[in-house]
């Protein structure tokens, strides 16, 4: 039986002449080849007969075992890692005496960045001070109660009364050397709140000028960041995401070093896509005692991965069929039937075909949509 490559024109035939002129207007616009084309056997197989033109259309070539790259590349950037970056704030409100580092001075744990006049530091000194009066005081009374009660002078009540007051001036004491504390024993005379550097790094940011008054305690007013080890972030596309695993090896090459090729691990995987790139990141720590890799750097990441061979076919060959993956299958010469394959992931311009096909199958992988059988 021969059938148009357009089968949908069948459903013009029969209808008067509405369907007869629609049918005329198509075949004027059709390809040479015309009904010819392709014969469809009793077992739903596509021939194509010798001398038609649409032979000179189709390419048809064998499966074959390939070995998959050994790398995918993604993109990346170098940041800091978040545990030895610090924004440091103000714990209280004040105004700003004096500023002591710039942008990009190394500074130790310990360093003095800033300083600042505030009520609160000098409030939280002279109550602690209070505390520590009022604490030595019941410490005084009670031992003289104890005396008293030993001489037979004393009742067992007033012991009681000085040791709750006692009790009662510790926890007064403890009270004001936590407001100091949350300070970060930071506090001078006079009401001076000293800001001290809380690791080894660079700062990074200045947020702040003396003179300047402090009335968010929430804004940052420094950055510090310890660089001698940094992060590759590497985005991996949707489609790879399943391939990237912690532990892998990876190679990062810079645009900005010429030549130079790093190596690390992946340490981490995010479990979610970001939502406006679609990609998951992964995370390669690097050491950086020199400081020559610098937060926001491109990086290409090179991630070695194991996949064993398989098929692999060009996406070309790849058609769909009612919500199905298909390919045509050379069953003999220029004679193809469908079939439904399983793919996994593409590579390049080549997919994985997990299932429906064997190593030396012929497929038509160029030109198989004008082979139509429905």
């Amino acid at each position: 039986m021969r059938v148009s490559l357009f089968p949908g024109w069948g459903r013009f035939s029969g209808w008067g002449m509405p369907g007869l002129l629609c049918t005329a207007l198509c075949l004027a616009s059709a390809p040479a080849w015309g009904k010819t084309s392709v014969v469809v056997g009793k077992d739903g197989s596509l021939n194509v007969p010798e001398g038609s033109p649409l032979r000179t259309r189709l390419e048809v070539q064998p499966v074959q075992v390939v070995v998959p790259k050994d790398t995918l590349s993604v993109p990346g950037a170098i940041v800091a890692e978040p545990a030895r970056h610090v924004s440091i704030f103000a714990p209280v409100v004040g105004r700003i005496m004096t500023l002591s580092v710039v942008p990009g001075q190394h500074v130790r744990q310990g360093d003095t960045l800033a300083m600042l006049s505030t009520g609160d530091t000098a409030q939280a000194s002279t109550d602690e001070e209070k505390a520590h009066a009022g604490l030595v005081l019941a410490q005084k009374a009670l031992a003289r109660a104890q005396q008293v009660r030993q001489a037979g002078g004393a009742a067992t009540r007033d012991v009681e009364v000085a040791q709750a007051a006692l009790a009662q001036a510790q926890a007064e004491e403890r009270r004001a050397q936590a407001r100091l504390a949350a300070l970060d024993d930071s506090v001078g005379e006079g009401g001076k709140l000293v800001l001290r550097s809380p690791v080894n790094g660079v700062v990074s940011a200045v947020n702040m000028a003396p003179g300047q008054n402090v009335t968010d305690v929430t804004a940052p007013l420094l950055s510090v960041e310890d660089l001698s080890e940094v992060w590759v972030v590497a985005d991996v596309a949707e489609a790879g995401a399943d391939q990237i695993h912690v532990g892998q090896a990876v190679s990062l090459t810079l645009p900005a070093r010429d030549g130079v090729v790093l190596y690390g691990e992946i340490a981490a995987v995010e479990p979610d896509l970001r939502p406006d790139t679609r990609r998951v990141r992964a995370m390669i720590p690097l050491p950086n005692p020199d400081e020559n890799l610098r937060p926001n750097m491109f990086a290409t990441v090179n991630v070695q991965l194991k996949q064993p061979p398989g098929l692999m076919v060009p996406q070309s060959a790849l058609l769909m069929n009612n919500d199905n993956v298909t390919v045509f299958v050379e069953t003999a010469p220029w004679t193809f039937m469908r079939r439904k394959v399983g793919i996994s992931y593409d590579e390049g311009e080549d997919t994985r075909v997990l299932s429906g096909l064997s190593a030396g199958d012929r497929i038509v992988t160029r030109g198989g949509v004008l082979l139509n059988d429905d």
